[in-house]
């Protein structure tokens, strides 16, 4: 453990010292210099934005060294924001003695000492993960990873060479994680730890080059990028918004930094091509045979999502209904049952054990009680799925991407312009009219193209 510096007792209720923090070091090998509250034997830790390398602090002393060029001014800064931090604890105290570590080290940062953003963020996915809201919670980790590539990556570095070094990381990390040698919570207890990135650090400035570094070493397209600036704006409404972080910092405001949500080309299957997949001949049984029959299933509700469809039970058919929830946007939908679904279901109707056995056969070992088992085996399962897809378009002769989500496109692009947009509101489950009509109007084209026509068929 640390040396004690100057170290004060409130009534034996709160203790606050100076530690240097040796768990994030920066680039330039200095390491922050941090305020530690304990309160019932509970440690909260708040950043004082001022970092120096190890053999400049004494361990002793907990103050920094007169090796140091400059530690008179910063041993006096430091003193200064630890009476300051002692004096919050005072007020605290005399209020009310029952405060926390949490409340104490909130009431510190009020006087405008530095938040950090990894552990607001690392609290974040926590809750989503205990929460059982497992993609979000991966994917946000996953944001963070990005993050702290950016930070630690040397500009002078071949860019081949930085792109390997990440990608292998990102190798290891999965390869442990499937091996159970890591879990989220080791990963999230690191970036606990890692206190040098402050809200106040994250301007205009350091988005733009953080945006850049995700298109050119992480090869992340325009709406992967936006998705992660989006998650950045989250926690920077939570800590604004609870007073942690003063407003005038907020990157996002005014004419600032414009998060842009783009939308590409959705091209779905046309009628043929979806008879081609139909009448393909597959051995009964196979993994390939599987794939085609879940898609196809898929497409025949409208394009439902693979990951609600792999999760299908017996118990979800009702008097020739499906009844089922997103697992999206929780929304509860009821839906007949087409014929061409019905003959898919007749198949599988021989390995049905009781009525909440899973209709398809990719979940079958997992565990219906652990919603974190069946998230490992939807996700492995998908993984597969889209495998055999490329099989099946290569045998089919289909040039375009055969994913999960282009049966979604596919039943969009022969719907065009047919069928009410209210209808389809509810035959995709959106929440908002508007997302239907913007979603469809990537497959309706028949006046552009009378257009085209009407100036060009002269």
């Amino acid at each position: 453990m640390f040396c004690i510096f100057t170290q004060l007792k409130i009534r034996v209720l709160a203790t606050i010292k100076l530690m240097l923090w040796r768990y994030d070091k920066k680039k330039d090998g200095t390491m922050p210099i941090v305020l530690r509250v304990i309160k019932d034997r509970k440690p909260k830790y708040v950043f004082t934005g001022e970092s120096i390398l190890e053999k400049h602090w004494s361990y002793r002393d907990n103050k920094v060294k007169k090796s140091h060029p400059n530690s008179t001014r910063l041993n006096n800064l430091l003193i200064k924001k630890l009476s300051e931090a002692h004096a919050t604890i005072l007020e605290l105290d005399a209020k009310d003695a029952n405060h926390s570590a949490k409340q104490i080290q909130k009431h510190v940062r009020h006087r405008k000492i530095a938040v950090s953003f990894f552990p607001i963020a690392a609290e974040r996915i926590k809750n989503k993960y205990e929460a059982d809201i497992l993609s979000v919670a991966k994917s946000e980790l996953a944001i963070l990873h990005n993050i702290q590539e950016f930070l630690d990556y040397k500009k002078g570095a071949p860019k081949a060479k930085v792109i390997a070094e990440i990608k292998q990381r990102r190798k290891e990390r999965m390869s442990k994680a499937r091996k159970g040698e890591i879990t989220i919570y080791d990963e999230l207890a690191i970036f606990n730890k890692r206190i040098s990135l402050a809200f106040e650090d994250i301007d205009v400035a350091f988005i733009k080059r953080y945006k850049v570094f995700c298109s050119a070493y992480l090869g992340h397209s325009t709406r992967t990028i936006s998705n992660q600036l989006i998650f950045i704006r989250t926690l920077f409404n939570q800590v604004i918004t609870s007073g942690d972080v003063d407003a005038k910092f907020y990157p996002f405001a005014g004419d600032k930094e414009k998060i842009k949500i783009t939308s590409s080309n959705k091209i779905g299957l046309n009628a043929y091509e979806i008879k081609r997949i139909e009448d393909l001949k597959l051995e009964t049984g196979t993994s390939i045979w599987h794939s085609r029959n879940l898609w196809l299933f898929a497409f025949y509700f409208a394009g439902l999502r693979i990951s609600d469809a792999l999760e299908l039970k017996w118990s979800d058919f009702v008097d020739w209904r499906l009844y089922y929830t997103m697992n999206k946007n929780e929304k509860p939908i009821s839906l007949q049952i087409p014929k061409k679904a019905i003959e898919i279901l007749k198949l599988y109707e021989g390995g049905k054990r009781n009525k909440d056995d899973y209709v398809f056969p990719f979940l079958k070992k997992a565990n219906p009680k652990d919603p974190k088992d069946i998230f490992t085996k939807t996700r492995n399962a998908t993984s597969l799925f889209n495998k055999y897809l490329k099989r099946i378009a290569a045998k089919c002769e289909i040039e375009k991407n055969l994913s999960n989500h282009i049966a979604r496109h596919s039943f969009g692009n022969l719907a065009g312009d047919r069928i009410h947009p209210l209808m389809l509101q509810k035959l995709y489950r959106h929440s908002n009219l508007k997302t239907t009509i913007n979603y469809q109007a990537n497959f309706i084209h028949k006046e552009a193209d009378d257009a085209l026509n009407e100036v060009l068929n002269y």
